[in-house]
């Protein structure tokens, strides 16, 4: 019997002062078995540096043809499309055809050699940006998580501040293209 993906809500409060965007958002996530604490809170932090009324969590994990994050227009038309991870070229172009914007947002130690490797294939890629997520300080992104979570995320300079009222932590957003 396969397993079943995890359901975890969280009460979003985001204050993005490089976009001028304040507001509260009541989310669903489902962590897929095999996804990590620590990916289910960056998907949570891609939300919320892109956030936006349309703005929605896909199947992910569960299906290799949807990104983790999507936003799309009243006709059906993907305007922006999130990605985490060092998905492969292949991957990014597809998606640099199907949609107004694709954003991929890298993380770990593998990003710095997984970007110099795919960078030179990417250059003509008009409408990609490339971001990589990096953790400041002692608190890991994984003791966020619970089913139930209550968070403020303020962004500020390219730089992340999670908080859920008894710890916080910093995550830089560098951007590589």
């Amino acid at each position: 019997m396969a397993l079943k993906a995890t359901i975890c809500k969280a009460e979003l409060n985001i204050a993005d002062m490089d976009r001028g965007y304040y507001a509260d958002h009541s989310l669903t996530l489902a962590q897929h078995p095999s996804e990590t604490d620590e990916r289910l809170m960056l998907r949570l932090l891609a939300y919320a540096l892109y956030a936006h009324e349309h703005l929605a969590f896909t199947k992910g994990l569960s299906d290799p043809d949807e990104p983790d994050v999507w936003q799309k227009d009243l006709t059906g038309a993907i305007e922006l499309w999130i990605d985490l991870g060092q998905p492969d070229e292949k991957r990014i172009l597809k998606a640099c055809g199907r949609s107004r914007q694709v954003v991929v947002l890298c993380y770990g130690n593998a990003a710095g050699p997984w970007w110099e490797g795919i960078a030179p294939k990417l250059e003509r890629a008009r409408n990609l940006v490339v971001r990589r997520f990096q953790t400041v300080g002692d608190t890991p992104l994984a003791a966020f998580v619970q089913r139930n979570m209550s968070l403020q995320c303020t962004i500020q300079d390219g730089q992340l501040w999670l908080s859920d009222g008894s710890r916080s932590a910093q995550v830089d957003c560098l951007t590589l293209k």
